[in-house]
C-alpha cells in the first residue's frame, strides 16, 4: 500500500498567487492552471488582460506535467528530447485530443517524491512563464516546510 498525498484548493491558491505576484514583477499577464495528480485543474486564474487562449494552455501544460511526470520542455529540448523528430515520442503532441503540450511552462508538483500534480502557465514567454512557475513551486515549499514536506522546487524535472 502506498501513502498518496494530495493537493487541495489552499495550495494551488498559494501557488497561483506567488506566480501572479512574480508575473506582475517581471511585467507579463499569465494564465495559471495547478492540477492535480489526474490532469484536473483544483485551480486556474487569468490576470485581468491576458489572453483569452491562456486558460486552456496553461491547462493543457499542467495535465502533460502532472500525467508524465516532467516539464514539458524537456519533450523538446535537443538533442534527446523525446518529442523531436526521428525521437521515439515524436507527435505525442497530438496525443489526448491535442492537450498534450510539448513546450515550456508545464511543471510536476513532486512532493516528498511523488508527483502530485502539475502546474502550466501560459502568457510568457519560455523564460518569464519559467520563473513564474518556479516561484509558484517555491511557495508551496515555503508552505508545507513547516509541515516537514519537501517540494521539489526547479525548472528541469524529470521523475
Amino acid at each position: 500500500m502506498k501513502n498518496v498525498i494530495r493537493l487541495e484548493l489552499p495550495e494551488a491558491r498559494t501557488m497561483i498567487a506567488a506566480a501572479i505576484a512574480k508575473s506582475k514583477e517581471i511585467g507579463v499577464l499569465e494564465s495559471i492552471c495547478v492540477c492535480d495528480d489526474g490532469g484536473y485543474p483544483i485551480a486556474l486564474e487569468r490576470m485581468d488582460g491576458a489572453r483569452i487562449t491562456g486558460p486552456q494552455i496553461a491547462w493543457n501544460k499542467a495535465f502533460t506535467a502532472a500525467g508524465h511526470k516532467r516539464s514539458t520542455h524537456l519533450f523538446n529540448t535537443a538533442p534527446n528530447g523525446p518529442a523531436l523528430p526521428g525521437n521515439e515520442a515524436f507527435g505525442i503532441q497530438w496525443s489526448f485530443e491535442g492537450k498534450f503540450a510539448v513546450f515550456v511552462g508545464g511543471f510536476p508538483i513532486v512532493i516528498d517524491d511523488q508527483v502530485v500534480g502539475g502546474i502550466g502557465l501560459s502568457g510568457g514567454n519560455g523564460e518569464q512563464d519559467t520563473a513564474a512557475g518556479v516561484a509558484a513551486l517555491a511557495a508551496l515549499a515555503e508552505m508545507l516546510a513547516p509541515l516537514g514536506h519537501k517540494v521539489l522546487v526547479q525548472a528541469d524535472i524529470k521523475k
